[in-house]
């Protein structure tokens, strides 16, 4: 008889496994969950990024991974290179992937979406009914968890206990981290900080022009001839152009006033001073750099007129450096699967010519 197990179809789960003990029940995650980095620190300082391992979460079920997944989710958002490079990954990985029963082109992207942003991906088992593997199903790895038993694993969901998988039902393809076998982790967490102060340069630049709320000058008078209503009305064209339509300009007549009675002193001028280009294009330099991807493959316009050079000699060094290793990775499966349903990628017709 085949083994009863739980089964992922169409983005649901049907019997649970009779093997497979439910958790016990978790704090209620309906909720909104807020994720932050926190103030931009060194590595060494025992912040975030310094890696201890990992540990049993307070039931003793599964164990934490060592940085916050949803958070590593979420900075995808704060810088247009890393939230684009992962996808371009991903497709570059599909593009010479073989048609196959056992696992779909769209699993296989997904999972190494996964792969790149998380440092692991996950896969079930789907059994037919004489206990023989059907086909792979991708698990999304956000929600995945290593269980206390070893070679077991468990989904969180947003309420109610988490999804337990039978011993050896799902298949785990990590990065190797040296701090702990656990969990993988993803290659770009050193240029971590450059993506969030890619984020704040273009914060700070999107709030100086929505709300003018800055202060670019001194407004000094010592003229007597100006009155109590006259200065009032002074402040109030002042304070009037802060805000949507920002940058107004205001004409001043004082009859018989003196010279130099009013003057203008700059306190800062951002448009000509300010780090701004200076800082997105350092940062964008490191995000590419962390991702390994040359500039003419991120959607980079180049700033001189020979450009970045040959596409296609960039692609072959790409394929050779980045995708046939990713590749590798994906081609550990077929130690879990047997003959007839292995995996197996195409070759570019430019590795032919």
């Amino acid at each position: 008889m085949g083994r009863k197990r739980k089964h992922f179809t169409n983005g649901k789960y049907s019997q649970a496994s009779s093997k497979a003990k439910a958790l016990s029940a978790e704090p209620n995650r309906s909720s909104p969950t807020l994720f932050s980095f926190g103030d931009p620190e060194p590595v060494l300082s025992g912040s975030w990024g310094n890696y201890l391992g990992t540990f049993l979460e307070p039931s003793g079920d599964y164990y934490v991974p060592p940085v916050s997944q949803s958070g590593l989710a979420n900075l995808l958002g704060a810088n247009a290179h890393h939230g684009t490079i992962p996808y371009f990954k991903r497709n570059r990985l599909r593009q010479w992937f073989k048609a196959s029963n056992t696992l779909k082109p769209e699993c296989l992207a997904n999972a190494g979406f996964d792969h790149s942003v998380f440092g692991h991906a996950y896969f079930q088992k789907i059994y037919n009914r004489f206990d023989h593997i059907l086909r792979l199903q991708h698990l999304p790895a956000l929600n995945m968890r290593r269980m206390k038993e070893k070679d077991r694993f468990c989904m969180l969901r947003p309420t109610g206990d988490p999804i337990v998988f039978a011993p050896g039902e799902v298949i785990q393809l990590k990065e190797y981290d040296p701090t702990q076998q656990i969990y993988g982790r993803p290659q770009y967490l050193g240029g971590v900080q450059s993506v969030l102060l890619n984020e704040d340069s273009t914060l700070f630049r999107r709030k100086y022009y929505n709300n003018g709320a800055h202060m670019g000058y001194i407004f000094y008078t010592t003229d007597s001839k100006l009155s109590e209503e006259d200065e009032k009305a002074i402040k109030a064209k002042i304070q009037d152009s802060k805000g949507v339509g920002n940058f107004r300009s205001m004409y001043l007549n004082i009859p018989d006033g003196k010279e130099k009675g009013v003057q203008i002193i700059p306190v800062g001028d951002i448009a000509t001073k300010d780090e701004f280009e200076r800082i997105k294009n350092l940062t964008r330099n490191d995000v590419l750099s962390m991702w390994r991807i040359q500039p003419a493959l991120a959607g980079v316009m180049p700033e001189n007129s020979g450009g970045f050079g040959d596409i296609e000699k960039i692609s072959r060094a790409y394929y050779e450096n980045e995708v046939l290793p990713m590749q590798d990775v994906f081609m550990q499966l077929n130690e879990w699967l047997p003959k007839g349903k292995r995996i197996g990628f195409d070759k570019p017709e430019f590795v032919h010519s």
